[in-house]
């Protein structure tokens, strides 16, 4: 197990950034972390890097406990920080490099790790380059070679894409993809719901401190009663259509809008053949049928309440 915790707390003043919490993180895994602002995510990360130290419960990270071996663990910790943690002075290799020095790495070794994380994230033919002439997207892969140059066991991807153009964006969730291919357990503590919903494994929702859900994303999906939603695409629909599917007792509503015509049904309860039946007895021509499933900004609104920028 790559992360343990079990009855977390941690205190500022009378508030609780952490109440009881526990949590475990397999090896392997990509483990998206959600959570509205002030839910105890930034907290709770720095507790696992041991920048914050708690009132009380139990921690393991990597098998060992922190308090205990702090530097050892550390050394096999990566972190991607959310703001930007790079030298303009220094080129790009010096970046990397000089991480690969704080990390314990030396001579030809350093070296060729150096060269191996530039390479990984695509920026080997700007290593002699200075990083204020980088674009944001060049920044932070910039700061995800600083991450992994010593080969960790675990990474910490906080927010990694904030701020920086869709191309960039892929190919930043494509090499998160390949580190946990190669055996890199990754948390991902994220804003971005459709991110977390593409690439993690495992998914904890937090609220007050709290671990208030986790599981994959499908079981998560499991957890709420969500109005489905189908949208059928006919030439101009008329009341005709509108009243012979509204008989249908499992549609909770029918609406005609330009799209085409709005269909909601409670979930597990889609009525699609007798739907088509009817659209076929009307005259119509069906062009096609859009499924809006639920999904983690659905589940995230109904256990917390709030959107996940609130």
């Amino acid at each position: 197990m790559v992360l343990n915790v079990k009855d977390l707390v941690k205190r500022y003043g009378e508030e609780t950034a952490i109440d009881h919490l526990g949590l475990s993180i397999d090896e392997g895994e990509i483990f998206g972390l959600l959570g509205p602002n002030g839910a105890g995510k930034t907290t709770l990360i720095n507790s696992v890097l041991g920048l914050t130290k708690t009132e009380s419960g139990h921690m393991e990270v990597l098998g060992k406990k922190l308090a205990s071996n702090g530097n050892g663990v550390k050394k096999e910790i990566g972190v991607v920080p959310q703001d930007l943690a790079i030298y303009e002075d220094l080129t790009a290799y010096e970046n990397v490099d000089l991480f690969a020095s704080l990390y314990g790495l030396k001579g030809q070794q350093k070296k060729e790790r150096v060269e191996e994380a530039l390479e990984f994230v695509g920026l080997a033919d700007k290593k002699k380059q200075y990083p204020k002439k980088f674009s944001g997207g060049m920044k932070r892969r910039l700061n995800i070679a600083m991450a992994i140059v010593h080969q960790p066991k675990l990474v910490i991807m906080d927010e990694p894409t904030v701020g920086i153009d869709p191309q960039s964006r892929n190919q930043i969730l494509e090499s998160v993809k390949t580190l946990n291919q190669r055996g890199i357990t990754i948390i991902y503590p994220s804003h971005y719901m459709e991110e977390v919903e593409a690439i993690c494994t495992r998914i904890a929702i937090m609220d007050r401190g709290r671990i208030i859900a986790r599981g994959t994303k499908e079981e998560l999906k499991q957890l709420i009663d969500f109005e489905e939603k189908g949208i059928l695409l006919v030439d101009r629909p008329g009341e005709g259509l509108k009243t012979a599917l509204k008989a249908i007792e499992e549609l909770n509503d029918v609406e005609i809008s330009q799209e085409g015509v709005t269909l909601t049904w409670g979930k597990g309860n889609q009525p699609l053949t007798r739907i088509m039946r009817i659209v076929d007895e009307q005259g119509y021509q069906l062009k096609g049928l859009k499924i809006q499933e639920p999904n983690l900004e659905n589940v995230f609104l109904t256990l917390t309440g709030k959107t996940l920028r609130d």
